[in-house]
């Protein structure tokens, strides 16, 4: 099952659900002591394996990470394929000065931000995303709507190439 690439429908269905829990990012040498996390993700990098798991199950393990963030997935399905939807998640966040680190998957995106500033991230999308909108949450939308336009454009420019 392939997921969505309209990204205004993306956009319209994200349905973002804070995780429970406090996440980290570490890093380890191989990916035997990655398992030993029971991570959530795990990335093999030139420099190291990076995993992101429970703060609890780093902190038990020894490892030190530079930060605490909390995860909010995207509940709708966005095909690997799909342009321009994270860009518009995280610009929105950016535009609120949140810090935002994307993890695409097959099924869903999910996003790492401080855990400090999670519930103002949520209030963020839950603007970007809310189909009944204020006068401040209209102009999030019509920027999404200018976004999906551009890309639509774009995506049909590269086709007629």
């Amino acid at each position: 099952m392939s997921g969505g690439t309209d990204l205004g429908l993306l956009l319209a269905s994200a349905a973002p659900v804070l995780a429970p829990g406090d996440y980290v990012f570490v890093t380890v040498r191989e990916f035997a002591e990655a398992d030993q996390l029971d991570p959530i993700s795990i990335f093999r990098e030139d420099e190291a394996v990076t995993v992101i798991c429970t703060r609890q199950r780093a902190e038990n393990a020894g490892l030190r990470s530079e930060g605490i963030y909390r995860q909010i997935t995207l509940q709708v399905h966005s095909a690997l394929e799909a342009v321009g939807f994270l860009a518009t998640i995280a610009t929105a966040l950016a535009a609120a000065g949140i810090p935002c680190n994307a993890v695409a998957a097959y099924y869903h995106d999910h996003l790492f931000v401080p855990a400090e500033r999670a519930e103002q991230a949520i209030a963020v999308l839950a603007a970007l995303f809310q189909k009944d909108r204020s006068p401040n949450e209209k102009i999030a939308a019509d920027f999404r709507d200018w976004l999906s336009e551009a890309y639509r454009v774009g995506e049909q420019k590269h086709l007629k190439e």
